[in-house]
């Protein structure tokens, strides 16, 4: 019989759905369907933290639970606010949550729960050194893991490249709103990959996001000397990454 210790629930809070499953976090297995709901509108934390606490009520857990937020979130504190009411901004957010609950619950930015998940389970398994994640959808989130532990709050499509945002010229809204080709996106792509690249010297890069299932498309395209792979958990990074942050593994 497996150790409950091992059994965490993982939730991904995002701007149009908030879904979880609890996780093996040995394996990175999922151990029930996963389940989603629509995220409340508005997206207040107080609506979110009731949703949180179906999906636990759901699974009947009640063990410490891990949550991702796509935002910048500093000791459980929400200090931006992408995709979501701007109520979040600088709110108490992991004491909410755990007080809504009735659980422990550990708050981690999305992207970094994502480049935990992919190293530990994924695309990154098995490689030591510095890996870095980029998801590339209406922004790009980036995650920085160091020999399996992660650097928070990393924030790297906030770069400018050319008194740009990266994430304003090369995400993956920006190929599909100017509907550029594969490989005019994947010059514009590459350019800012090179250089974080030329910042960080990682290991591997991985690519993840729903454009990552495409990737045959671009990845040959970009110009870098950093092996670049496609994610390979997709929608279920973010809550098994989360999951994984909470058992403190």
């Amino acid at each position: 019989m497996m150790s409950t210790m091992t059994r965490v629930l993982g939730i991904d809070i995002g701007g149009s759905g908030i879904k979880g499953a609890p996780v093996d976090t040995v394996t990175g297995e999922l151990l029930a369907e996963r389940h989603r709901i629509p995220t409340p509108q508005p997206s207040t934390p107080q609506a979110v933290a009731e949703v949180v606490k179906q999906l636990c009520e759901h699974f009947e857990y009640h063990g410490k639970v891990g949550c991702t937020f796509p935002a910048v979130v500093r000791h459980g504190t929400t200090l931006t606010a992408a995709n979501v009411d701007k109520t979040w901004i600088n709110a108490p957010a992991q004491h909410l949550l755990t007080e809504v609950t009735g659980r422990d619950v550990v708050l981690l930015n999305d992207a970094d729960a994502a480049g935990l998940a992919e190293a530990r389970f994924g695309a990154g398994k098995g490689v030591s050194g510095t890996i870095l994640l980029l998801t590339l959808g209406t922004g790009i989130g980036s995650a920085l893991i160091m020999d399996g532990k992660l650097v928070p709050n990393t924030e790297f499509g906030h770069i400018e490249l050319g008194g740009k945002e990266f994430e304003h010229i090369a995400s993956d809204k920006v190929r599909e709103d100017r509907d550029l080709g594969w490989k005019e996106w994947a010059t514009v792509l590459s350019d800012g990959v090179a250089y974080l690249e030329r910042l960080l010297w990682p290991d591997l890069i991985i690519i993840g996001g729903g454009v990552s299932k495409k990737s045959d498309k671009f990845l040959p395209h970009l110009k870098l000397q950093t092996p670049v792979v496609p994610a390979q958990l997709r929608n279920n990074a973010g809550f098994v990454g989360a999951a994984l942050y909470a058992s403190g593994e």
